[in-house]
């Protein structure tokens, strides 16, 4: 089957399918780009979460993860408004010449450049610009911390904007996951009363990024996800690009030390390219509690990376945290993916 191509978009989703949490996959999440995708659309109609989720959600983990040292590396450089600049922009143009390689139609069609507008404005503007603020004010291994509450809002936000159950399969993890965050929050809490505003501008990133998140599977999209993604990061980018030449120019990127240097280059290519892909991909497999909550373990891998390229403390928390949030994961992911499987013996 070739890839899809973009279309007029389907209507929405009725108001009987929004309240009872039974949205069809393609008023979800964006259409399969493949035949392979397609199959993923059956298996999540038979309760059966698809493979390739999961290999996604090993990639997110290790890129995003170790993402924030490396942020922290580059932001004591260079502002954060140049920041992501040189990041949102190259990462956007590179996903559409991918997309434009594969053969893929890079038209969006009318009705749905509206809704893409709005999701960037959250998951793309809202999220990168709020961060990069926080980080350059508190340490990384914080900063991730509490960025990745992320999953308790998407979790609380999607009963209302998708009709998804908050089951107690989901609570649990959620709590599991919640209380690993905790472990490596609760001895920073004194910590944090001296950096408000750091702390403020992450937490407004991740109500951000999780409201993008939401609103990214709330509309019908006829749209490849990998030309969404790519128009997405241009279309959030483009107020962070007016905003950083106003207020300070073109940044120089060969200014930079070659650490920094090398930073940038693997904050483009992996954090911003491949996962930023990889993330509207995840959301189209995934319910979007799950999605969320399979991200809970970011921030274990952020505080282990910090650690080992800042400096940073490893201690009895972070252990705590990381069997907690594996747990979490555990109940939330493993467990459906077993029924599935045992659902597709029984037939």
């Amino acid at each position: 089957m070739p890839d899809a191509q973009p279309g007029e978009a389907p209507a929405g989703p009725s108001a009987a399918q929004r309240g009872s949490g039974d949205l069809p996959p393609a008023a979800r999440a964006p259409m399969p780009d493949t035949a392979a995708g397609e199959a993923d659309a059956v298996k999540r109609r038979s309760g059966e979460l698809p493979p390739a989720g999961f290999l996604l959600l090993a990639a997110l983990t290790l890129f995003w993860g170790s993402n924030w040292p490396a942020m922290k590396i580059i932001l004591g450089e260079l502002s954060p408004w140049g920041f992501r600049l040189l990041c949102l922009l190259p990462a956007g143009f590179a996903l559409l010449a991918i997309a434009r390689i594969s053969g893929l139609n890079l038209r969006v069609p009318r009705r749905e450049i509206g809704p893409l507008l709005l999701c960037a404005v959250f998951a793309i503007t809202g999220w990168h610009l709020f961060t990069a603020h926080g980080v350059s004010l508190i340490p990384a291994g914080r900063a991730v911390i509490i960025a990745f509450t992320m999953p308790l809002w998407a979790s609380l936000m999607a009963a209302p904007l998708l009709g998804e159950a908050l089951t107690r399969r989901k609570l649990l993890g959620l709590g599991l996951g919640l209380g690993g965050l905790a472990c490596l929050l609760g001895p920073e809490v004194a910590v944090l009363g001296t950096a408000p505003l750091g702390s403020l501008l992450v937490l407004v990133a991740a109500i951000s990024w999780a409201l993008g998140s939401l609103l990214l599977k709330r509309f019908a999209w006829t749209t490849p996800t990998i030309v969404l993604a790519g128009w997405q990061l241009l279309a959030g980018g483009l107020p962070v690009t007016v905003g950083a030449l106003l207020l300070e120019g073109v940044p120089d990127p060969t200014a930079l030390s070659p650490k920094a240097q090398f930073a940038l280059v693997y904050t483009i290519a992996f954090p911003m390219i491949f996962c930023h892909w990889a993330w509207f991909k995840l959301v189209g497999l995934f319910p979007a509690a799950i999605a969320a909550i399979g991200t809970l373990a970011i921030p274990v891998v952020g505080v282990f990376a910090s650690a080992l390229l800042l400096g940073e403390t490893v201690g009895p928390a972070e252990v705590a945290a990381l069997a907690l949030v594996c747990l979490g994961l555990a109940v939330v992911l493993a467990r459906p993916a077993v029924l599935g499987s045992r659902k597709k013996k029984s037939r």
